[in-house]
C-alpha cells in the first residue's frame, strides 16, 4: 500500500507540539518527523494542528437519536447513521456507544430490550457504513429489577468495551438535591408531577431490594471477563472506596471535589464532561470540570450529550491557562484509550493505528478563536463527510 505524508503540521505529541510531517503506512503510523519533508506528495496541512483521532467513552448521543422525544422510538439503522456521522464531524473516530440498562419505567429507552440494536451496530460494522470505531459502554442502573435480564444480549459481546454501575435514586449522589431532580425529570423526559412523586416513592425501596445483589453481579462479570469497571456520581470518599475494592479503573462524573480526590489518591481516573467545561459548571451544580483540571485531577473528558463538546473543552481549557495543550488533549486522546485497554491508539506515535483530526484554529469576528474539524482519517484512510441532514435522510446520504 502506498505510504501518504501529512506535511506542514502542528502534531500534538505527548508533551510537545512540533512542526513537521506524519507518515502513514497499511492503516499505521509509519513516522513522525520535526521540520520540513522533501516529499513533494502529500496532504498539506497548511500549518494546522494534527491530533490523534478523538476517543468518546462515555456518548448518550446514540440514545438521542434512538429516542428524540420522550416516547418515541426511531428506527435503529437511521439512529446509528446518524450519530455516527456527528460522532465523526467531532473528530471523534473511537466512541463507546453509552447504552443504559434497566429502569422501572416502562416508557424509558433504558427499559426496552437491545438486541436489534446490537444487530444494527455488527451489521453496519460488517459492512463498513459506519466512519467512527464502535464499540460498548453498558451503564447498568443497579436499583432497576430488570437490569440484569436487559443486560443479556450483551453477555461476551466483542465490542463490549466498558460497564459503568449507577444509581440514580433521588435523594444520593447525581440527585443528591431533590428538586434538581424533579427539574430533570418533568422536563428532559416528560414525567408529570404525579409520576415523579410516585417515582421518587418507589425508588428507595427498588434500590434497597436490587441495587447490592446487582451490584455484586456486574463486578464478578467484569473481573471474569477482562471488562473496564467505572463507578458513576461518587458524591462522598466511601463511595469512590467502595469502587476501588471492587476494581474500578474510572470514577465517572463524581459529584464533588472530596470524591474527586479521592479517586486520585487511590489510582481512579476521573471522568469528566465535556460540557461541563464548556458551560463553566455542571448543569446539575456538581463540581466544575475546570476547578478538577486546575487541581490536576481531570484525567478524561467524555461528550456525554453533545459530541461536539469535546475538542472545544480541550481548546477551553488551553484558551483558559488550565492545561497545555498536549495535556488537554490526552484528556481526549491517549488517557480514555488506555481506560479502556485500547493500547494500539490514542497518540501520533509509531506503530500506533493512524487515527487523525486536522483542527484549524478560525479567528473570529470578536477576536475569539473557534476549533473546527477539517478532516478525519481513521486507519490512514479519509472518513468521508457527512452533509447535515434530518435522521430519516441520513441512511441514502451517509456515504455519498
Amino acid at each position: 500500500m502506498t505510504a501518504t505524508v501529512f506535511k506542514n503540521a502542528r502534531m500534538v505529541l505527548a508533551d510537545e507540539v512540533v512542526r513537521g510531517s506524519l507518515q502513514v503506512g497499511n492503516g499505521r503510523i509509519a513516522s513522525v518527523d520535526g521540520g520540513g519533508t522533501s516529499a513533494l506528495q502529500g496532504i498539506d496541512l497548511g500549518g494546522d494542528y494534527l491530533l490523534p483521532g478523538l476517543v468518546e467513552i462515555h456518548t448518550d448521543n446514540f440514545e438521542r437519536h434512538l429516542m428524540p422525544r420522550p416516547k418515541v422510538q426511531w428506527a435503529e439503522m437511521p439512529a446509528l447513521l446518524a450519530h455516527d456521522a456527528e460522532i465523526a464531524a467531532a473528530g471523534i473516530t473511537t466512541v463507546l456507544d453509552a447504552l443504559g440498562v434497566g429502569e422501572a419505567d416502562v416508557d424509558s429507552l433504558r427499559g426496552s430490550a437491545w438486541n436489534r440494536v446490537l444487530d444494527t451496530i455488527d451489521t453496519c460494522t460488517e459492512r463498513n457504513l459506519l466512519r467512527a470505531d464502535h464499540h460498548l459502554h453498558v451503564r447498568c442502573e443497579l436499583p432497576a429489577p430488570n437490569t440484569i435480564d436487559l443486560f443479556e444480549p450483551f453477555h461476551g459481546h466483542p465490542r463490549l468495551s466498558l460497564i459503568s454501575l449507577m444509581d440514580h435514586t433521588p435523594g444520593q449522589r447525581q440527585w443528591e438535591n431533590i428538586e434538581q431532580a424533579r427539574t430533570y425529570y418533568t422536563g428532559k423526559k416528560g414525567w408529570s408531577a404525579e409520576k415523579f412523586e410516585r417515582q421518587v416513592a418507589h425508588a428507595a425501596a427498588l434500590q434497597a431490594q436490587y441495587a447490592e445483589p446487582h451490584r455484586a453481579y456486574f463486578v464478578d462479570y467484569c473481573r471474569t471477563h477482562g471488562i473496564s469497571l467505572a463507578s458513576h456520581d461518587d458524591t462522598t470518599v466511601a463511595h469512590v472506596e467502595q469502587a476501588h475494592a471492587e476494581g474500578a479503573a474510572m470514577s465517572e462524573f463524581p459529584t464533588t471535589l472530596a470524591a474527586a480526590q479521592a479517586a486520585h489518591e487511590r489510582g481512579l481516573l476521573t471522568v469528566m464532561g465535556g460540557p461541563n467545561v464548556v458551560r463553566g459548571g455542571s448543569h446539575s451544580g456538581n463540581v466544575a470540570a475546570a476547578d478538577l483540571a486546575r487541581r490536576g485531577l481531570l484525567d478524561i473528558l467524555s461528550s456525554d450529550y453533545v459530541p461536539g463538546s469535546l475538542l472545544s473543552a480541550v481548546m477551553r481549557l488551553v484558551q483558559d491557562d488550565i492545561l497545555p495543550l498536549p495535556q488537554a488533549v490526552a484528556t481526549v486522546t491517549c488517557n480514555p484509550a488506555k481506560a479502556a485497554g485500547m493500547f494500539d491508539r490514542g497518540s501520533l506515535a509509531m506503530g500506533l493505528r493512524a487515527d487523525l483530526v486536522q483542527v484549524h484554529m478560525a479567528e473570529l469576528p470578536d477576536g475569539g478563536r473557534q476549533a473546527v474539524v477539517r478532516g478525519v482519517w481513521r486507519e490512514g484512510q479519509r472518513v468521508p463527510r457527512a452533509r447535515a441532514s434530518p435522521p430519516c435522510c441520513v441512511m441514502w446520504r451517509a456515504w455519498w
